[in-house]
């Protein structure tokens, strides 16, 4: 939940990441509808989280959770797939380390989280330290975000992951 929070508040800062192409147009998404993909017993379906831009952490926790069930009881329906402005996945949750996952088109990106080890790390202060790490992946469609926007939105995620503040979260 951590992870979708921080997607959005950087999709937040770059609307063109929550754009998509339609023929020769660019349209950029006012709302943010992030889809989420969800294991099931029959496959992989991705719900979306609707206007997930007005939600604090613990609306969006609740609405994925509301979605991961309808997904795992087969009750979703075609207003809960449709709709995705950019999508999320957690190749992790099956000990995967890294990967680059496919974009949902006319979607024109897709953050994959891999799993979160202990690894070795030297600090700031040159000490040596075990910490929890994750990779995350940001898989974007050249033909609109180049390298830089990619790279900055993906520092933007990790900025936001780090400094969360507790009180911005409910």
């Amino acid at each position: 939940h951590f992870v979708l929070y921080a997607i959005v508040q950087a999709l937040k800062e770059h609307p063109l990441v929550n754009a998509s192409l339609e023929g020769d147009n660019i349209v950029i998404k006012k709302d943010i509808n992030l889809g989420c993909a969800v294991a099931t017993p029959t496959g992989l379906v991705v719900p979306v989280i609707k206007n997930a831009g007005d939600l604090n952490l613990t609306g969006i926790a609740k609405q994925l959770d509301v979605l991961a069930t309808k997904a795992k009881t087969k009750k979703l329906t075609m207003d809960d797939l449709t709709g995705g402005t950019y999508t999320f996945t957690n190749n992790g949750s099956f000990g995967t380390l890294i990967a680059t996952p496919v974009i949902l088109q006319p979607q024109v990106g897709i953050f994959c989280t891999g799993v979160i080890k202990k690894r070795v790390m030297v600090t700031e202060d040159d000490a040596i330290a075990i910490r929890s790490m994750m990779y995350g992946t940001h898989t974007y469609d050249h033909r609109l975000i180049d390298g830089e926007l990619g790279s900055k939105f993906l520092a933007s995620v990790k900025h936001h992951l780090e400094t969360m503040k507790p009180e911005n979260l409910i």
